[in-house]
């Protein structure tokens, strides 16, 4: 029933590009938006300008260009993490293909058509090829393969009357490409190995939950008060029944994390307890001497923020100073660290405070990715992975407006998290578009466009057989035409397109696509190829 509802869809999207190619081509002249007046009002994200769309934005997911598909069937579930096993090769130029993408084939040399015949016959792994991204070095200028790419799953294809095929086909698994070869059919083939993906963990909550609460304070304070604090009123009382948990779980430890959990605990509580208990400042000096030299352990926790600007800092040390200011020195003082011991009691025995661990909780990630692409993309809505962290991840991955190298490094991130956080980090920084030859700017972040259902960024392959992965953009500054609009071959239903190059290097940037109806919102936009956009994004 789903199938022939969606094959009802398309038959009904087919039949609206049929009704445009019917009419009467109408291309209306370009407005001069480099000089728009209303440059400085545009609001940052790109989702303002989608609303005036009057394009159906799934017409471009479909590649109807491509002409009428044959769906595959049986096709393959997905292999086992850490799987090796030989398949058919494609070497694309300009291409990062990520699990869940779609990428569109235009096969017309000999050696990828058997390629892609191998594929649609073979029995073991059917429809199956690996892709990989091939580009050229540039310190020597050497074409070289990345290490990993990605299977894809051959979904819809096409023979021709001549010999060559159409192909549609999906992202599967990522794979490292332990070998390749040319057969004696001619057949590039590589040997791979299925990566096994890490699943997405909701860290500080397991950790809170297994790790039980530190009681005995005693043995962490010891190494930190100065010999002369129990003569200041610091008695501590000793618990076995505490002292035997707490020396349990530090067993656990390895020698390393055991330095870190008590270099932890006495660098967090040291300064605060001197600072309010230390009478002399003889006393001071010397008890910070000593938290100093225990500090070299503790030199990653430094990097990662003060302990008491936290808000969710278990140790509560802010508690601590404030109660310690409320006491007076001798009996004040003694009763003042009972009750702070029993605060300490119930503290969590995790090295880090809860903040830390949510840093790299790959829910929390990806709720702050899903907010960061609202905020600047605005289309499509990805409410719904955000429970699917390692989808989502994949997702923003392949359809960020960064170059294909900063792509092809997303790609070869292990770890959910990880991931996620370097796309946060992109899309903190994104702000503009700049020429990769020669660095001039071409778009800013606001003027990004979504023509597709998938996203801003999508993969579309031209008649010889060349994949582009292009930015779509409202604007574009720094651009120049080169002959008349064509629409045969369009990516875009409606619209005719033009070639564009940057008007300093006159490098081949991509393409200015012109509505073919009055009717049709946008009027006009741009197609930027991300192979040619520079390295950094601001």
């Amino acid at each position: 029933m789903v199938d022939d509802r969606l094959l009802e869809r398309e038959r009904q999207q087919i039949e609206q590009i049929r009704q445009l190619d019917f009419e009467e081509l109408q291309v209306e002249e370009v407005d001069d938006f480099h000089d728009s007046s209303d440059d400085d009002d545009r609001a940052a994200t790109g989702a303002d300008s989608s609303n005036q769309l009057t394009f159906d934005t799934c017409l471009a997911s479909l590649h109807t260009y491509l002409g009428d598909v044959e769906d595959t069937h049986n096709r393959m579930a997905f292999l086992e993490g850490g799987a090796i096993l030989t398949l058919p090769l494609f070497y694309l130029d300009g291409v990062v293909l990520f699990p869940e993408a779609t990428l569109p084939l235009r096969v017309i040399k000999p050696n990828f058509i058997a390629a892609a015949e191998r594929a649609l016959s073979q029995v073991d792994v059917p429809y199956t090829i690996g892709v990989v991204r091939v580009f050229r070095e540039p310190d020597n200028g050497q074409i070289t393969l990345a290490t990993i790419g990605t299977t894809a799953e051959i979904r819809q294809y096409r023979r021709l009357e001549d010999g060559s095929l159409n192909v549609v086909t999906r992202g599967q698994q990522r794979f490292r490409l332990r070998r390749r070869w040319i057969d004696v059919e001619g057949v590039p083939c590589g040997e791979i190995q299925i990566i096994q993906e890490d699943l997405p963990l909701r860290t500080p909550r397991d950790v809170f939950e297994t790790l039980g609460c530190v009681s005995n304070l005693s043995q962490s304070l010891s190494h930190t008060l100065p010999s002369n604090s129990s003569s200041r009123g610091y008695g501590i009382r000793d618990n076995d029944s505490d002292a035997t948990s707490e020396e349990s779980f530090e067993s656990e430890l390895s020698p390393t994390e055991r330095r870190i959990h008590q270099s932890v605990i006495d660098s967090a509580y040291g300064r605060d307890i001197m600072d309010e208990s230390t009478s002399s400042d003889d006393d001071k000096s010397a008890f910070q001497s000593d938290i100093r030299s225990r500090r070299p352990h503790l030199n990653y926790s430094d990097s990662i923020g003060n302990w008491k600007q936290s808000e969710n800092v278990g140790l509560r040390i802010g508690k601590s100073s404030a109660l310690g200011r409320q006491s007076h020195r001798g009996e004040g003082s003694k009763m003042c660290w009972r009750n702070e011991l029993s605060q300490f009691r119930r503290t969590s025995r995790a090295f880090l405070p809860h903040w830390v661990y949510r840093m790299y909780d790959s829910y929390c990630l990806a709720q702050r990715a899903a907010d960061k692409w609202k905020q600047i993309v605005g289309t499509p809505n990805m409410d719904g992975l955000v429970k699917k962290p390692d989808l989502l991840s994949f997702y923003i991955a392949s359809k960020i407006p960064v170059s294909e190298s900063t792509r092809q490094e997303l790609l070869e991130i292990d770890g959910v998290s990880y991931r996620l956080r370097r796309e946060i980090e992109l899309l903190e920084s994104f702000d503009l578009v700049r020429c990769k030859t020669c660095k001039t700017a071409i778009a800013k972040r606001s003027d990004m466009l979504v023509m597709s259902s998938e996203g801003p960024l999508g993969a579309y392959v031209n008649p010889h057989g060349c994949v582009h992965e292009i930015l779509t953009l409202n604007k574009a500054n720094g651009l120049a035409l080169y002959g008349p609009a064509e629409t045969e071959y369009s990516w875009f239903p409606g619209y005719a397109w033009t070639v564009a190059s940057c008007s300093t290097c006159e490098t081949h940037m991509g393409w200015l696509f012109t509505a073919t109806k009055k009717k049709l919102k946008p009027k006009s936009f741009w197609g930027i190829r991300s192979s040619q956009v520079a390295e950094g994004t601001c």
